[in-house]
C-alpha cells in the first residue's frame, strides 16, 4: 500500500512536470495555428492522442507531427487524410521528439481555463456635504425670498389701488388702447411652484452631529434661481406701476426745468426708437379688433443693425471662402493641420535620430544594432519564421529567394506596412530604428535548411 501511494505521487509529479513542459512546447511550437480550448487554423488538440490510439494509429501520430506531408503521401493513415481536410493550410513539419508530443498533448488534455477573478466594483465614496453651512445659507435665502415676496405683494396692492382711482379711470377712457396691455401685464401675478424635498435629520438613519434639516447644494441653487426671478419680477412690476401712475397723474414740467437727457438715455433712445407712452396716439393705426388697437412702431435699430451685420458677414464669408478662395474650407484646413502636425512628427523623429523610412533605410552592421535587431526578431518574428529564420507559416528568410525584394529598403517596407499574404504591419509596434535594425539582422542571418523556397526574386 505504501509503495502504491509513493508510485501515485511520483506519477502525479511526472505528469505535472510533463504538463508544465508541454505548456512551453505548445506555445513555442503549436500556438500559431492551434488554440487550447477551441478550433483555430488547426483543430482543437484535446483528446487527439486518445482518438489516434483508439484508431490503432498512435505511432502514426508522432509521424504526423514530425512530417505530415510524408505520412499523407504514404497512404498509411486514414486519420491523417481526415485532418488534412480540416484546413487548406498545410501543417508545417515540427522538430520534436515523441516525448515532446506526449508533453504537449498531456498539457492540452489537462488544460484548465484560468478562473476569471471578478473584481468587485468599489462602492462609491459618499462625501457628506457641510450641512451646517448649507443650513445657514438656506436661512438667508428663505429670508431674502420672503422680503421679495412681500415687496411684490406691496407693489401689486399699490397697483390695484391706483387702478381704482378716478384719475386712472379717466385716463383709461382717453387711452384705452395704450393702457390695456399694461393692465393685462399687471392684472394677474403668479408663478408655478415646485417642491424640493429636503430631509429632516431624524429617525433611525439620522446623521450624528448634523443639523435638524439636511439642505443639499441643489436646494440652495434652486432658491438662488427663485430669488433672481423674483427680483426681476419686482423690478418689472415697479416699472409698470410708474407707467400707470404717470398715465393717471401726468406731470406738468416747466420748460426751464427740463434737463437734457443723459448720454445713456440718448443711446437707449437711438437703439430702441421707442415712442414715449404719452405720444403713442401719434402712431396709433385706425383699425380695431375686439377693442384692441395697433401701434405702428418701427423695428428697433439694434435689431436692424444686427440683421445688417449678418448680411455683411454672409457676403464676406461667401467671397472669402467660395469666390476669392482666400480662406480655407474645412477639408483644406484639415489637410494643412495634418501637414503641420506631420512636420512636428518629422522634427521629433529627426531630433531623436529616427527620421528613417523605406526610402532612406541603410544596412546596419554594428554588433550593437544587430543584437538589438535579434531581440526584435525574437519577440516578433519567430512564431512565423522560426528562431533561425528557416520559415514556418512565413517563408524562409535565409535562402536566396525573396517575394518582395532583398534590399534593406524593400525589407524595411515589408516589415513596416505588412503584405496582403498574411504578413502583419509593424508600424504601430516598432519605431523606425527598430525596423531598420531587424531588417539588417535578417539580412545578416546565415543560410539554413528550412522551408522550401518561395518567391521569384533571386538574390545575387
Amino acid at each position: 500500500m505504501k509503495r502504491l501511494a509513493i508510485l501515485t505521487v511520483i506519477l502525479a509529479f511526472v505528469n505535472g512536470v510533463q504538463a508544465q513542459d508541454g505548456e512551453g512546447l505548445f506555445k513555442s511550437k503549436c500556438n500559431t495555428c492551434h488554440l487550447v480550448n477551441k478550433h483555430s487554423t488547426g483543430p482543437w488538440l484535446k483528446g487527439v492522442r486518445q482518438k489516434w490510439e483508439d484508431a490503432g494509429e498512435l505511432e502514426n501520430l508522432y509521424s504526423w507531427v514530425k512530417n505530415p506531408q510524408n505520412l499523407i503521401a504514404s497512404g498509411k493513415s486514414q486519420l491523417a487524410m481526415e485532418v488534412k481536410e480540416f484546413s487548406k493550410t498545410e501543417m508545417s513539419p515540427q522538430d520534436v521528439t515523441p516525448e515532446h508530443v506526449d508533453a504537449i498533448l498531456a498539457y492540452v488534455d489537462n488544460y484548465q481555463p484560468p478562473v476569471e477573478t471578478k473584481v468587485e466594483s468599489l462602492s462609491p465614496v459618499n462625501i457628506t456635504p457641510n450641512y451646517k453651512d448649507n443650513l445657514w445659507m438656506f436661512y438667508a435665502s428663505v429670508f431674502l425670498t420672503a422680503i421679495l415676496l412681500l415687496s411684490i405683494f406691496m407693489v401689486n396692492q399699490s397697483t390695484s389701488a391706483l387702478m381704482k382711482t378716478p384719475s386712472f379711470l379717466n385716463a383709461l377712457k382717453k387711452k384705452a388702447g395704450d393702457a390695456l396691455g399694461l393692465i393685462l401685464l399687471v392684472g394677474v401675478f403668479g408663478w408655478s411652484g415646485q417642491t424640493y424635498a429636503m430631509e429632516l435629520n431624524s429617525g433611525p438613519e439620522a446623521l450624528i452631529d448634523q443639523p435638524w434639516l439636511l439642505v443639499e447644494k441643489t436646494d440652495l441653487y434652486m432658491l438662488f434661481t427663485l430669488n433672481i426671478v423674483l427680483l426681476g419680477v419686482l423690478f418689472y412690476m415697479k416699472k409698470m406701476f410708474n407707467q400707470l401712475f404717470f398715465m393717471a397723474y401726468p406731470q406738468k414740467e416747466d420748460p426751464a426745468t427740463i434737463e437734457e437727457p443723459t448720454m445713456g438715455a440718448r443711446f437707449y433712445q437711438a437703439m430702441t426708437d421707442a415712442v414715449p407712452i404719452e405720444e403713442e396716439s401719434k402712431i396709433l393705426l385706425d383699425h380695431e379688433y375686439d377693442g384692441i388697437q395697433e401701434l405702428d412702431n418701427n423695428l428697433p435699430p439694434w435689431w436692424l443693425y444686427g440683421f445688417y451685420v449678418c448680411i455683411l458677414f454672409a457676403i464676406v464669408y461667401l467671397f472669402n471662402y467660395h469666390v476669392l478662395g482666400t480662406g480655407d474650407l474645412q477639408e483644406a484646413a484639415y489637410q494643412k493641420d495634418m501637414a503641420a502636425k506631420q512636420e512636428e512628427v518629422d522634427a521629433y523623429l529627426e531630433a531623436k535620430a529616427m527620421n528613417v523610412d523605406e526610402n532612406t533605410a541603410t544596412l546596419m552592421t554594428e554588433s550593437a544594432d544587430l543584437k538589438a535587431g535579434a531581440n526584435v526578431f525574437q519577440a516578433n518574428c519567430v512564431s512565423c519564421h522560426t528562431e533561425n529564420g528557416g520559415g514556418n507559416i512565413g517563408p524562409n528568410l535565409t535562402d536566396k529567394n525573396w517575394i518582395y525584394g532583398y534590399d534593406v529598403k524593400d525589407l524595411f517596407k515589408t516589415i513596416k506596412y505588412g503584405t496582403a499574404n498574411g504578413m502583419p504591419e509593424h508600424i504601430g509596434k516598432l519605431n523606425p530604428i527598430q525596423t531598420q535594425q531587424v531588417a539588417s539582422f535578417i539580412l545578416s542571418m546565415p543560410e539554413v535548411q528550412g522551408k522550401e523556397t518561395e518567391g521569384t526574386i533571386i538574390e545575387e
